[in-house]
């Protein structure tokens, strides 16, 4: 008895001490939390950001500083690498230009943050004012490497290559500054210039990573040489670079384009080994199996990958459903294809295009019409804005359907829709053969018109093909007369 009471004393002193602990850490965390909404960070961070936010937050920090509050170079910093981090880079560059007219003292790292945001924000001519009006004790590896970079994004090869070289005579190489070269060589289809560059890389003792090789091994590949490709494998090893669900998928990719498929499937089950992922790092890896499964042809493959998606995401994103019903497509598993489609519909937020056009597609490939005026009504229905491709598709069914009027009249938006926003590609070439089809042997002078003015818009008929269509028209329907 006495054992069991003080069993229970010493219960109830930890269940009070421990209510006593929380009681504290709670408090400590709503301190912590008004510390930081009272913060700079916090008065900032969370300003609702409008068309005239430079204001605003040009405002706020000057109203800061003026009720003696201290402004730490380390706070704005924090505060531009905030913004940055979710693409808000006009409100970085705002930071960035309030730093740049107070007291406080940059650096030669924030410097380069600013040149990237000028050229994202404001364009390359004034990320590049910005560098030249650097004192030249500011022109070290960092703001040269961020110039370079710009260079290389607008794929402008003859100033990268001459600020590259300023940098190698200054001693401002490194991996960083060799792999934006690589990456401008790679984005212009110089797979040569790769290889090379890479190789001065090595007799320069400037170490490889594992951007460096992925570049490299894509090089090798595009020159279809695959001895290459699995001798820059054995140097990743004996360097010890980690291959990462990047490298496995391109080696994958490579191996299924090159027809080497049971190379691609070890490489897919090591791709399932690979652990300490991100989220979408393996999203990532589930969508490759799923795409590499079906250009080989392999159902049961992509099926295995599409549970393994849901094992690991039980709500898959549209992305993923788009993946799996274009897998399911290629691969012609009608019954699959529905289902996933049903599935999708049933529990999306967010409705994309992408994927009733997947279905409209197959149908009127395989001319199930019935299924495709199915989807057809449902996306009436929906009276959202169709997208190029699903007005193309539109438009076939139309046609299909021997609804010239209906066909036209989709045709005619997604003229005016491609236009705007410079797309050269509607109407598909088949289309423009359906309608052509359709006009030969009928007297229909006013629809054939209304057709060949809409293709007139996008240069999309040849002029003798446009007469010839206007004079067999008109012919056959004088001769009717």
């Amino acid at each position: 008895m006495a054992i069991f009471k003080i069993s229970r004393l010493i219960l109830q002193k930890s269940v009070g001490s421990n209510r006593g602990l929380s009681t504290v850490m709670t408090t400590t965390m709503a301190v912590t939390q008004q510390k930081k909404e009272n913060s700079l960070f916090g008065t900032v961070s969370k300003l609702r950001l409008t068309a005239d936010s430079e204001t605003s937050i040009a405002n706020t920090l000057d109203e800061w500083v003026n009720q003696g509050k201290p402004v730490k170079r380390f706070d704005i910093i924090n505060l531009i690498n905030y913004f940055r981090n979710r693409k808000n880079y006009h409100s970085a560059l705002q930071l960035s230009n309030w730093v740049e007219n107070s007291k406080i003292e940059m650096n030669n790292a924030d410097r380069a943050i600013r040149i990237d945001l000028l050229f994202r924000i404001e364009g390359l001519d004034s990320a590049e004012k910005y560098f030249n009006s650097l004192q030249v004790s500011a022109k070290t590896n960092k703001t040269y490497g961020a110039l370079l970079n710009c260079y290389c994004k607008e794929k402008i090869s003859d100033k990268a290559l001459e600020t590259f070289e300023k940098m190698k005579v200054l001693s401002y190489t490194s991996t960083l500054n060799y792999n934006n070269m690589l990456s401008l060589h790679w984005s212009m289809n110089q797979p040569e210039k790769v290889l090379s560059l890479v190789q001065e890389m090595e007799e320069n003792n400037i170490a490889a990573d594992i951007y460096t090789y992925n570049l490299l091994i894509n090089s090798y590949a595009s020159l279809k040489d695959i001895d290459a490709v699995e001798g820059v494998l054995e140097k990743m090893k004996r360097n010890k670079v980690k291959y990462d669900w990047f490298t496995y998928g391109n080696l994958a990719t490579i191996y299924v384009n090159t027809g080497l498929h049971d190379k691609a499937n070890a490489i897919l089950e090591e791709m399932d080994k690979l652990k300490n992922q991100s989220d979408g790092g393996r999203l990532q890896n589930h969508i490759t199996h799923i795409k590499l499964y079906s250009q080989m042809n392999n159902l049961s493959g992509v099926n295995r990958a599409w549970e393994s998606l849901k094992s690991t995401f039980p709500t898959p994103n549209n992305l993923s459903y788009l993946v799996m019903l274009l897998a399911l497509s290629k691969l012609g598993d009608l019954e699959a294809l529905e289902k996933c489609y049903k599935e999708w519909e049933a529990c999306c937020s967010n409705y994309d295009f992408r994927l009733p056009n997947v279905m409209l597609e197959f149908y009127l490939g395989q001319n199930m019409i019935e299924e495709a005026t199915a989807i057809h009504e449902s996306l009436t229905n929906r009276g959202t804005e169709p997208n190029l491709r699903t007005l193309n598709s539109l438009t076939n069914l139309c046609l299909k359907n021997s609804q010239i009027d209906l066909a036209l009249k989709y045709l005619e938006i997604g003229v005016a829709k491609a236009v705007s926003e410079k797309h050269q590609w509607f109407p598909t070439d088949d289309t423009i053969k359906l309608f052509l089809t359709y006009f030969e042997g009928r007297t229909d002078v006013d629809r054939a018109k209304k057709f060949g003015e809409s293709m007139k818009k996008i240069s999309r008929l040849d002029s003798t093909v446009y007469d010839s269509l206007l004079s067999t028209n008109t012919t056959d329907s004088n001769s009717v007369n």
